[in-house]
């Protein structure tokens, strides 16, 4: 026997042990196949076991000959056992299945393009439907609860009697956030005012939330941020939800439910929902902190899928609502002489979409969006009457092309928007016309290093031209650390529809002048992400700074006849801060969720306290959840706040607040109850609120809870 003949006897031989000892199985998700990192492998019966690595792989060691077998296990996903046969010819796939609906790959398509969102260079948080859902349990109605809980945001109530909300992100007027329902930007100016009260969550899939500038895709009025609410669309198998929910703040009553099927050719979702609310007066003082309203919604939407390429989705949503506010002796038809004071909101939105994709091939895809939108509102204060209606309609045409690394995204839109006062001796309007083209480029330069570059140009009628430059990388620095960082321009057209004006219920303002400039922005953000598990554990850490500038502020002036105008200042807006999130998940059924915000945010053109008002320095919010799976939720949550400084230079004083809630699944059937606010913290017990004669009141500006504890419960279906 030959040296060469020894050699190849002894590597085969070692080949042969090296593979009794060395098994390499890749952990998947059954749905998307992305590789699985973290998962356990343990081969039951022994000590012989791991986590998978970046590749989702994990090689077992020592692996005894013969058949053995394998258990996988991963959060959020249902246990795996298979036998396999040691030693292994090739490697094994194990494909796991999410054992909770919510708890599947986050994909997101605000930036346009479907991605998990841990694969998008713009930093995009997702709330998912379980989220959504407990947060349905504490305000069926409308979203305003969502938002109210997340960090970084925040929810300010812009009139005492009648609790109209807008949000507020990174310290910066509500003008400037651009809210979507399913990508349509169809809640600004006028109807922005509304805006949360007219949207229900029950039909939600998922919220989507850009923090900064997202110019490129939006345009104008996407400088603080996105938020996109993203409805469910049907499925083969038929859905149905209901949610009925009673409060004791005056007996208010809630109803919503939600139908969805679908089969080959055509499908459906409808979403009926109400409110029935009683005035409620907490302290006494003879004016509401929550209105009597009425309100009603109904959404159908139609989607018909020509094959399996093309697809249509017709909806139209029809929103009612009524509100009146004020004294409670005039809402329940008492007025006197010193009792008149009242103020009245009646609106009807109507919104009308159509969006028609198109997978042209297996790389190009054409998109077609269009809705019309009209929004009629009326005001009324004793001696003051203000109508309006706005007409909205947007067109937008994309087409996306995926070659190699790069996704290019090539589109053009068309923005129309037209307000005209009604009943009014001189009626004010505001028309603007806005068209513009936009490219992206999602260009993954590596596995871990991925570049979102996008360009925009606009046109705005009497205002000119915008180009707007953004761009954000992903660098992925290891298998547990990421880094995002972005920045980019924007602008907002002048509009008289502020948070400032709105309070004022638009009474004594003057137009915008034609004089008035759009104001222009630029803003970054940078953030660090860290996720590892640890045994069963999961930690989750974000840590993310933020800057904004606002040049040619539009702020409201006064007059020499007291009435209200608008000018554009010579110094900016300025808010830099920074948020951090952490969120531990214990043995896969125990969350804790905390979050703190920092925001500095100066109006440099005042000549005085420059800290822009209604505005926390720190915020802090926490939630601890138990939940099991289709059986019961629990939850604590504690909120606090900074003080705060008011338009007279006043500043407030510091809170908490806390909440509770409980959820109890039998099959279908859900119950639910919440404790809201329970230690009672409202902003008429650390000061007056209501000033002067009843018959002509003033208040206070509105920093925190009016109405106070509020006690809630209810029944779910789910079919």
């Amino acid at each position: 026997m030959n040296r060469n003949t020894l050699l190849y006897i002894f590597i085969l031989i070692t080949n042969i042990c090296f593979a009794q000892n060395q098994a390499s199985i890749i952990v998947k998700d059954s749905k998307t196949k992305e590789e699985l990192i973290g998962a356990t492998v343990a081969v039951k019966g022994t000590k012989i076991g791991g986590t998978t690595d970046i590749e989702g792989k994990i090689s077992l060691q020592a692996a005894p000959a013969g058949e053995q077998t394998i258990v996988v296990s991963f959060i959020g996903y249902t246990n795996f056992t298979q036998k396999l046969t040691f030693p292994l010819s090739a490697d094994v796939e194990v494909l796991l299945e999410s054992d909770n609906e919510e708890l599947e790959e986050v994909v997101v398509s605000t930036t346009r393009i479907s991605r998990n969102i841990e694969s998008i260079p713009t930093r995009i948080e997702a709330i998912s439907m379980e989220e959504i859902d407990e947060k349905a349990n504490m305000r069926p109605n409308n979203v305003s609860m969502i938002l109210h809980e997340s960090t970084g945001i925040q929810v300010q109530q812009t009139s005492y009697t009648s609790a109209n909300q807008s949000i507020r992100i990174q310290g910066l007027d509500g003008r400037y956030t651009q809210i979507l329902k399913d990508g349509f930007p169809t809640f600004g100016g006028f109807s922005s005012g509304l805006s949360l009260l007219d949207i229900p969550p029950l039909d939600l899939r998922q919220v989507e939330i850009i923090k900064g500038s997202a110019s490129t895709l939006y345009g104008g009025g996407a400088i603080a941020g996105v938020v996109n609410f993203i409805s469910k669309e049907p499925r083969e198998k038929a859905e149905f939800s209901a949610i009925i929910n009673q409060t004791n703040t005056g007996g208010g009553t809630n109803f919503s439910a939600f139908s969805s099927r679908r089969n080959k050719k055509v499908g459906y979702t409808m979403l009926v929902s109400g409110t029935i609310q009683k005035p409620y007066d907490v302290d006494k003082d003879d004016f509401t902190e929550i209105p009597k309203s009425r309100d009603l919604n109904i959404n159908p939407r139609l989607f018909v899928y020509f094959n399996d390429k093309t697809k249509l989705i017709v909806g139209n949503s029809t929103t009612f609502q009524n509100r009146f506010g004020g004294d409670i002796f005039v809402i329940n038809g008492k007025a006197d002489s010193q009792h008149a004071y009242f103020e009245k909101n009646e609106s009807v939105r109507n919104i009308s979409t159509i969006q028609l994709s198109s997978q042209i091939s297996e790389n190009r895809q054409l998109v077609l969006k269009q809705s019309v939108s009209l929004f009629d509102r009326q005001i009324k204060v004793p001696d003051y009457n203000f109508r309006g209606l706005q007409t909205n309609a947007y067109t937008d045409f994309s087409y996306i092309i995926s070659e190699n690394k790069h996704t290019v995204l090539l589109g053009a839109n068309l923005i129309f928007d037209d307000f005209k006062e009604k009943e009014s001796l001189k009626p004010r309007t505001e028309n603007n016309f806005v068209t513009g083209v936009y490219v992206q480029d999602n260009w993954d330069l590596t596995e871990k290093f991925l570049i979102e570059g996008g360009f925009r140009l606009d046109y705005a009628k009497r205002h000119g031209v915008f180009p707007l430059p953004r761009i954000s990388a992903l660098y992925k620095i290891s298998e547990h650390w990421s880094s995002r960082l972005g920045g980019g321009l924007g602008y907002k057209l002048p509009t008289m529809f502020t948070e400032a004006t709105e309070t004022l219920a638009f009474q004594d303002v003057l137009a915008v002048d034609s004089k008035a400039k759009a104001e222009k922005s630029y803003g970054s953000t940078l953030d660090f992400n860290y996720q590892n598990t640890i045994g069963e554990n999961l930690i989750t850490v974000n840590q993310m700074f933020f800057v904004t500038q606002i040049n040619q502020p539009l702020v409201l002036r006064t007059n020499a006849d007291k009435q209200l105008y608008f000018e554009n200042a010579a110094k900016p807006v300025i808010s830099k801060g920074f948020e951090t999130n952490v969120r531990f998940t214990f043995a896969d059924w125990v969350k804790l969720f905390v979050g703190y915000t920092f925001t500095d945010a100066k109006a440099t053109y005042k000549n005085t306290n420059q800290t822009v008002a209604l505005l926390p320095k720190n915020k802090v919010n926490m939630a601890l959840l138990a939940e099991k799976h289709k059986n019961f939720k629990i939850g604590l949550e504690a909120y606090y706040s900074d003080r705060q400084v008011l338009s007279d230079g006043r500043w407030t004083r510091p809170y908490w607040e806390f909440g509770l809630f409980l959820e109890k699944t039998f099959g279908n059937i859900s119950v639910f109850a919440n404790a809201e606010n329970f230690t009672d913290t409202r902003q008429n017990r650390f000061e007056k609120v209501v000033f002067d004669a009843h018959n002509t009141p003033k208040f206070n500006e509105v920093y925190t809870h009016t109405e106070g504890r509020a006690f809630n419960g209810g029944i779910k279906v789910k079919f």
